[in-house]
């Protein structure tokens, strides 16, 4: 019975030992005596302690750092560049052999590529360039990482340019030369605000100019309307009495302000006031 119990138990303790789970995010390489047998798909998997291995492969997508790096970019300036790689191993058997078995530390060699990519990049680019290009320069780098992480069963899924630094004194200067612009662009803007208001102004000024000379011209149309009424009536009503008639005027004006008037008798202008005043004038004893 004894002898049961110590075959039982080591025969328990190979079967645990051999038991493997691989989770969904993941893909395990089988390996018997050194040499590849099988993939191990998500789920439960038995191996033989000792002789078989299980190397597990994370397949999600995965983000490392360039770390900055001092780059001298085509204008002699040292330049503090970063970026970040998004990458995953594709699932299939033969991406995920090629990340184990054509490649050395997958991730290490990924960030030692995207440095040196950077440095020749960058140093055909002037700093002014290199920070109007991150487009660009983001598409290279994609492109060469995706062509050589081809035979690694690498995907690169986008690069980022972190950051490009000048040196403090090259960002202090370029930060005045950009202050010095908007103040530039300020004030031209403020000019063109204050022509707008003054040619506002200006044109106000013409209209209330046209219209008061509009007025005038109006006025003076009508008082030479009112005039040559009164010298057709005049014309009509007093044929031969043009003397007469400012006499009258000049009459009615002095009896407006109470002054006395001398008239000569026998005038017709005597006989003009006594028909205005309904009295006929006094005959004259001889």
């Amino acid at each position: 019975m004894n002898y049961l119990y110590l075959i039982i138990i080591p025969v328990v303790l190979v079967l645990f030992a051999g038991i493997r789970i691989v989770r969904p995010t993941q893909r395990g390489l089988i390996e018997r005596l050194g040499k590849y047998r099988s993939l191990a798909s998500p789920g439960f998997h038995w191996i033989i302690p000792v002789i078989d291995r299980l190397f597990m492969v994370n397949v999600t997508e995965q983000m490392v750092d360039a770390e900055p790096q001092e780059i001298i970019t085509n204008d002699n300036l040292n330049a503090s560049v970063d970026a970040q790689v998004y990458f995953r191993v594709k699932a299939d058997e033969e991406s995920v052999k090629g990340a184990i078995y054509n490649v050395n530390n997958y991730t290490w060699q990924i960030v030692n590529l995207a440095r040196t990519t950077l440095r020749n990049i960058i140093g055909t680019l002037t700093l002014k360039s290199a920070n109007s290009e991150r487009g660009k320069i983001n598409a290279e780098l994609y492109t060469t990482l995706h062509n050589e992480t081809k035979s690694w069963g690498i995907e690169i899924v986008r690069t980022e340019l972190k950051e490009i630094d000048p040196p403090d004194d090259v960002q202090e200067t370029m930060n005045k030369v950009v202050k010095a612009e908007n103040e530039k662009i300020a004030a031209i803007d403020s000019a063109t605000a204050a022509e707008t208001v003054a040619d506002g102004i200006k044109r106000a000024k013409i209209k209330e100019a046209e219209g008061f000379k509009q007025s005038k011209i109006l006025h003076a149309e009508g008082e030479a309307e009112a005039i040559k009424l009164v010298n057709e009536a005049a014309d009509k009503y007093f044929v031969g009495n043009a003397q007469l008639l400012r006499k009258l005027e000049a009459v009615e004006a002095s009896l407006e302000k109470n002054a006395k008037i001398v008239v000569p008798t026998g005038t017709d202008l005597v006989n003009i006031i006594g028909e205005m005043a309904g009295v006929l004038p006094i005959e004259r004893k001889k």
